[in-house]
């Protein structure tokens, strides 16, 4: 566990910050390092799209071969590999790779079938009938049929199962499984998001049925019928997993995939230098500066695109000091975000104001932006009753100084870096800050899950589907539950409810037009900027064209050549 306090070494830093360029939040299709994200489907969602230093051609040339092995590298290590019962990314990345849901988005970012050959919608909207593939094997050799998807059902709606992700399920009023190849649900009332929630991992039941999620052996050793099955697990160090031959969508190319656990950015470049591993997230200033030279163009492929998801300031309102709004209001016009960008990011982000993407359909151009304004931040917290009472420089009320600490995770220093900055600018209006970082597995079940924080620094991964439910409702304001900021207002619940009951997509914006401006109003987070996902994969991988939903979506059919297989790095 790491503090850091207000110095002048961090004023030193505020100025050097722009030579650092440390802004990492590595992207494996959008992003490696651990942060917390909703369910639905966890996939590299990537709204915008923009990519360059891209050889084109070469990337797809040649006939696809199989054999070869790619190496990620994680700063985080997995919690479990039964999906749903974790919210973090380390895990969700290796269990992307072992489990398939009964419909996916491809490449546009379009619903299509995954297990499911197809679906019919009941004309009335409250029934999803969908229909199997035959012949899905389960890593250990068990057909996957609708006993599997009544199952999947069944565990995510089990009081008994740890998943913050039950609210989607619980809606369902019927399951049936009238034959082998056919799941059909009934919604009691009409559920907007509902066809999409059904990207669920779909589990074995003949091993899990009847059990102890919690002792079961796949947490460590899972079975599914993803691309991938498992292989190994070095806690701590190392997941691989093996190429599954008898995939229905046909084996992979490539043999193996392992994830190393490399719990910080600058030995992750290092490692990525030397051939350690094959694939990451730059930073702004790897990727201008330091990866701009003939080995890197000869040995690595780099990508540019504007990430879906956003990094924010969330505040405890369970906390006496964050309970009044003009508090939240005043920290919010206290940080200079365009500051953070300049000096953190290196100008590759742009500031938050909302859950959604600016440009996006969802995203609402019109709430209130809260400009940097340190003036404005004094008379809302005099307001509030924080005035300098006895001359010390800091803000006191009822005797009581105005200070906290912030947490984030360990191995993400542009969130530290963001935290200082942050620090700074609310040293200079009487407010005393601390940084605290945490490693991520502690960091998320001692403290996040716990409300065991004054302040965080985090970030979200958006879906496709506008649905803010699971983090917003008050219903999940509970520990374990996404809402972990305790953000209650029955004016959005409301919202929130309306919106999942309707298709009309006009309904639905103005919906969450209307969301949005709730959450401006009352900064439960004080939203930082959405960054720029800056992947880079070793050139000796072909086959990779990137899309709206990125450059992952398509992994099975990546592929390296015969002559590059025992070949990492070229002279």
């Amino acid at each position: 566990m790491i503090s850091i306090k207000q110095s002048k070494e961090n004023s030193s830093f505020l100025r050097s910050l722009d030579s650092q360029g440390l802004n990492a939040d590595p992207a494996r299709g959008e992003a490696p390092s651990p942060h917390r994200k909703p369910g639905k489907l966890l996939i590299a969602l990537i709204l915008l799209f923009l990519f360059c230093n891209l050889p084109g051609a070469a990337l797809a040339q040649g006939q696809p071969v199989d054999g070869g092995s790619i190496v990620f590298g994680s700063i985080g290590d997995a919690t479990s590999l039964i999906p749903r019962i974790t919210s973090d990314t380390a895990s969700s990345d290796v269990q992307r790779y072992l489990y398939n849901g009964l419909v996916k988005y491809d490449k546009d970012l379009k619903l299509v079938g995954d297990l499911a050959e197809s679906w019919e919608i009941s004309p009335d909207g409250l029934s999803i009938t969908f229909h199997l593939k035959k012949g899905v094997k389960f890593h250990d050799g068990h057909e996957y049929t609708s006993k599997d998807a009544m199952f999947s059902y069944e565990f995510m709606v089990d009081p008994k199962t740890p998943t913050p992700y039950a609210g989607d399920y619980l809606k369902v009023k019927k399951a049936e499984a009238p034959d082998p190849y056919t799941f059909k649900v009934t919604y009691g009332e009409v559920f907007a998001p509902g066809l999409a929630s059904w990207g669920m991992p779909q589990l074995p039941s003949h091993l899990l049925k009847g059990k102890d999620i919690r002792e079961s052996p796949l947490n460590r050793n899972p079975i599914g019928t993803g691309p991938y099955r498992f292989d190994s697990w070095q806690q701590g160090s190392r997941i691989t997993l093996k190429v599954f031959k008898d995939y229905f969508e046909g084996r992979a190319h490539l043999d193996k995939i392992t994830f190393r656990v490399i719990p910080d950015m600058a030995t992750l470049f290092l490692e990525l230098r030397a051939g350690g591993i094959d694939q990451m997230g730059l930073t702004a200033l790897q990727y201008q500066r330091q990866t701009n030279n003939a080995f890197f163009k000869k040995n690595f492929n780099k990508f540019k695109y504007l990430a879906s998801s956003y990094v924010y300031l969330a505040y405890n309102l369970k906390d006496s000091k964050f309970k009044d709004v003009r508090v939240r209001r005043a920290l919010t016009h206290a940080i200079n975000k365009k500051e953070i960008i300049k000096g953190v990011l290196l100008g590759m982000g742009q500031p938050a104001v909302s859950p959604y993407k600016p440009g996006t359909y969802w995203y609402n151009p019109n709430v209130s932006k809260y400009k940097y304004n340190p003036k404005k931040a004094l008379q809302l917290l005099a307001e509030a009753g924080w005035k300098d009472t006895d001359n010390d420089g800091i803000l006191d009320k009822n005797g009581q100084p105005f200070e906290f600490t912030i947490i984030t995770n360990q191995g993400n220093p542009y969130r530290a870096n963001s935290g200082i900055i942050i620090q700074q600018r609310l040293a200079a209006i009487g407010i005393k800050v601390q940084i605290r970082v945490i490693e991520w597995a502690s960091f998320i079940k001692e403290f996040i899950d716990k409300g065991r924080f004054e302040a965080t620094i985090l970030a979200w991964t958006i879906t496709p589907d506008p649905d803010l439910y699971d983090v917003w409702h008050s219903e999940n304001a509970k520990p374990g539950g996404l809402n972990f900021v305790s953000y209650k207002c029955p004016e959005l619940d409301e919202l929130l409810t309306r919106g999942r009951l309707t298709f009309d997509q006009a309904e639905r914006k103005a919906i969450y037009d209307k969301a949005q401006e709730i959450l401006a109003r009352d900064q439960p987070y004080t939203f930082l900027y959405d960054t720029y996902a800056l992947p880079i994969v070793n050139s000796r991988f072909y086959n990779i064209h990137p899309e709206p939903a990125g450059i992952s979506y398509n992994f099975i059919r990546w592929f390296v050549p015969k002559d590059r297989q025992g070949v990492k790095l070229l002279p």
